[in-house]
């Protein structure tokens, strides 16, 4: 029997019409409602979320949103057990206005951060070298790594030797290397170089790291503070956290943004508008299409663009392709230009295979079949 407490939000409609589960709640954060049938959705597959979740009996999802043509048609939230970056919060009752972790859609978030920057003139130019802005660490600048550039840092490609695949327990995990060291821009940078940059993906929330401490060199304040700024406010984002971690306190662009899971899909819309929100520009104009071009081969069979990955579903005979942030956990936001499409997924899968199972069946396996062409 399903572990989990589901809160179903299922309301029937009229005896004659196909009952409609998970209608969106009306808030005052600057989305418009839709019902799924208006932005072509269809509801009867929409309602197979359950079943498919119950397939397995330790399935922990805890929230599903779903945008189409701007509007919001679909939210549906549990009950199950969670984390706070990490610390264990029990069992939560999620809902519209409660945050989840994004984890590493974080490193997507931060990625738009960087655009917004640099239109403002308060980021250094893309190919310019990463030890120009950090003159305290001249000591462990040598030929090889003077070449590292923000651009092969925002495609993961910086040529770093840098592993995050083993247990955390491991002391070889550069990421809880960083996360423990002093000072972690020092850990980065000292580490030997493996590739030529820009040449090799190679996964990194060192490089991220980079990205973030460089805007906030740049800009003069905190990342959170220039995300509330730029970016959360101007998308009606009035509920966030974006936590500071690691011994240093001074990390926090590779994974500690926490975002209601309605709010975290408006980064997914920006990459359908060319950056804007209800008119507003929020991004540069462009920066959205560079964000999501094929920069260089990721993972698999996944292409990466500027912390955006880069995939592709199969759906009534096309193919189609998609971005997608991509977060520990189950932390899953696609987002397919071709069908005005954005998909939220939330999961409490910090450990074991179901992070990368159960969030892409309820995309390729419940969301697109209900896609009405």
């Amino acid at each position: 029997m399903l572990a989990l407490a589901l809160v179903t939000l299922c309301a029937p409609a009229a005896a004659e019409e196909t009952k409609v589960c998970g209608a969106p709640v009306a808030l005052a954060d600057g989305w418009s409602i839709a019902t799924q049938a208006e932005v072509g959705l269809d509801p009867g597959k929409l309602c197979e979320l359950d079943a498919f979740i119950a397939q397995w009996p330790e399935a922990n999802i805890h929230a599903v949103v779903v945008v189409r043509n701007g509007k919001l048609a679909m939210e549906r939230y549990f009950r199950a057990a969670d984390e706070r970056f990490g610390d264990k919060l029990g069992k939560v009752k999620f809902g519209p206005e409660v945050k989840h972790d994004v984890r590493s859609i974080s490193k997507s978030a931060t990625s738009l951060l960087v655009g917004i920057a640099l239109a403002e003139g308060k980021f250094p130019a893309l190919d310019s070298s990463v030890f120009d802005a950090f003159p305290e660490y001249a000591d462990l600048r040598t030929s090889e790594k003077v070449r590292i550039t923000f651009r092969d840092l925002l495609t993961m490609s910086g040529g770093l030797l840098w592993d995050e695949n083993r247990p955390y327990s491991d002391p070889l995990n550069n990421e809880e290397g960083m996360i423990n060291a002093a000072d972690p821009f020092r850990y980065i940078l000292s580490q030997p170089v493996a590739y030529p940059p820009g040449t090799v993906y190679a996964y990194s929330g060192g490089g991220t790291s980079l990205l973030g401490e460089t805007l906030v060199k740049s800009t003069g304040q905190s990342l959170p503070d220039y995300a509330r700024d730029k970016l959360f406010a101007p998308l009606d984002i009035t509920d966030f956290e974006w936590l500071n971690v690691g011994r240093s306190r001074r990390l926090g662009a590779f994974g500690s943004l926490r975002l209601r899971p309605r709010d975290a899909a408006k980064l997914g819309r920006l990459l359908l508008t060319d950056g804007q929100w209800n008119g507003r520009q929020v991004l540069p104009a462009g920066w959205a299409v560079e964000s999501i071009k094929p920069r260089i081969n990721g993972e698999g069979l996944f292409f990466y663009g500027y912390q955006w990955w880069l995939g592709r579903s199969f759906r009534n005979g096309a193919e189609f392709t998609w971005a997608a942030g991509v977060g520990l956990g189950g932390q899953r936001l696609y987002v397919v230009p071709a069908l005005d499409l954005v998909v939220m997924v939330n999961a409490g899968h910090y450990d074991g295979p179901l992070q990368g199972v159960i969030p892409l069946g309820i995309f390729t396996r419940v969301v697109l079949p209900a896609v009405k062409d």
